[in-house]
């Protein structure tokens, strides 16, 4: 399974989104600390859940990053968060 895939999977279960996108930015990187042949090293999630509802932005972060702690141990080296509304409207 990619780290793509995996991401998606993991957010899901976790958090049963409205919406959830997972954008692999490594192309972006090309050069830079932690980059690797073929990507899969920065990613970018989008994410509307009402799980969220009440939690700061730090708590709302640190929910995602708890749940992806092994892959940013050990494939994913940048990960960018967006939690947009749980009700939309989601570009």
């Amino acid at each position: 399974m990619s780290a793509t895939d995996t991401i998606k999977a993991k957010l899901a279960a976790q958090f049963a989104p409205a919406f959830l996108d997972v954008i692999d930015e490594s192309n972006k990187h090309f050069g830079h600390a932690g980059w690797r042949e073929g990507g899969e090293t920065h990613f970018r999630v989008r994410i509307a859940t009402r799980h969220f509802d009440g939690m700061s932005r730090v708590a709302q972060h640190r929910a995602v990053m708890d749940v992806l702690d092994a892959e940013l141990k050990d494939k994913v080296h940048a990960l960018a968060i967006e939690v947009l509304p749980a009700d939309g409207p989601w570009e």
